[in-house]
């Protein structure tokens, strides 16, 4: 019998000064059994960073041809396709042929191999952003996890603030690729 996903709940209130960007969402994730709470957070995180009515979620690391969270326009073109992780330079190759922009937002073991790796193979694509996280910082992230979650994310100055009214977590993504998204 295959194992199902879990679903999380959570309340996302965003305060991004730097886009001048304020809204609250109601975010259901489905964490597929292989996915570990750091990865879910880190994804929540990016759905944060780059919050917008438009912005939601793909359908999860079983679907080959969807990103982790994308922003589509109204005639169903990708504006924004947003991957977590270390994602192979084929994928990124893709990702770029299909959306206006490309973000990765890089955490992990390894991350400075795969990078170096990776870097000559994309560096050519004019959309691609990549940021990486502290391995710390993605591990702090996973601690806020909650089957129910009310998060606020403040943002200002390219760090961002993540609470839970518990406890706090300082994200300061680190630019390795790319000029400043849109």
């Amino acid at each position: 019998m295959a194992l199902k996903a879990t679903v999380f709940k959570a309340e996302l209130q965003v305060a991004d000064m730097d886009r001048h960007h304020y809204g609250t969402y109601n975010l259901t994730l489905a964490r597929h059994p292989s996915e570990t709470d750091e990865r879910m957070m880190v994804r929540v995180l990016a759905f944060a960073l780059f919050a917008d009515p438009a912005l939601g979620f793909g359908k999860g690391l079983c679907v080959d041809d969807e990103p982790d969270l994308w922003q589509k326009d109204l005639t169903g073109v990708i504006e924004r396709w947003i991957d977590v992780g270390q994602p192979d330079e084929k994928w990124i190759r893709k990702a770029c042929g299909r959306a206006r922009e490309v973000v990765v937002l890089a955490y992990g073991r390894a991350l400075e191999v795969w990078w170096n790796g990776t870097r000559p193979k994309v560096a050519r694509h004019a959309g691609l952003h990549v940021f990486e996280l502290e391995r710390e910082t993605s591990a702090e992230l996973a601690r806020l996890a909650e089957r129910n979650m009310r998060l606020q994310v403040t943002i200002q100055d390219g760090q961002a603030w993540v609470t839970n009214g518990r406890e706090q977590v300082l994200v300061e993504p680190k630019r390795l690729f790319g000029a400043s998204p849109t």
